[in-house]
């Protein structure tokens, strides 16, 4: 996985960056694209977490921020069971966003893909507040195999553009 090349498109897409958006949308739909553009009116900071933290990005925006996961793949189907660390790093995100009460994202970049290449995913955190609930539920979970291990699914996340769309529905 060549995630730090991702890191940084996902980082310019929602922080609005112009270059960026231009580049990712150009196999792109005319709704995803109008998705991607909706980033103008509320763009996110965007920071890079660092390795050692167990996420990639922090994403800030009003009243919403979240630590983000960046995965890619040229298959559809990430298997946290291939690497014993994407489990643990799971359960800790779990500890950790219960403990603050954030919503983690997991962003799955399919490599090789026309359109929206992007699907987001989120872990299950109790005790959310309302409004972080009502976001909680617009966006899949990552599921887990009949041995209890997580996996993600690149066809059953929420498409990027979408999520964009519907936080600035949300945060209006």
């Amino acid at each position: 996985m060549a995630v730090g090349k991702y890191e940084r498109e996902l980082r310019g897409i929602l922080s609005a960056d112009g270059e960026v958006l231009e580049g990712v949308t150009k196999t792109c739909s005319e709704e995803e694209l109008e998705g991607y553009m909706a980033i103008k009116d509320i763009p996110f900071l965007v920071v890079r977490a660092g390795g050692s933290l167990g996420m990639d990005l922090i994403a800030i925006r009003g009243e919403i921020s979240f630590p983000i996961e960046v995965k890619s793949s040229k298959t559809d189907v990430i298997y946290f069971s291939d690497e014993e660390r994407l489990t643990e790093q799971a359960e800790w995100m779990i500890e950790v966003c219960t403990a603050c009460s954030v919503i983690p994202l997991y962003a799955f970049r399919i490599k090789g893909k026309r359109g929206d290449r992007w699907r987001i995913f989120t872990l299950d955190i109790p005790g959310l507040k309302k409004k972080q609930r009502v976001l909680q539920r617009k966006i899949p979970l990552i599921e887990k195999t009949v041995h209890g291990n997580y996996k993600v699914q690149w066809e059953n996340g929420v498409p990027l553009h979408m999520l964009i769309a519907y936080l600035n529905h949300l945060l209006r």
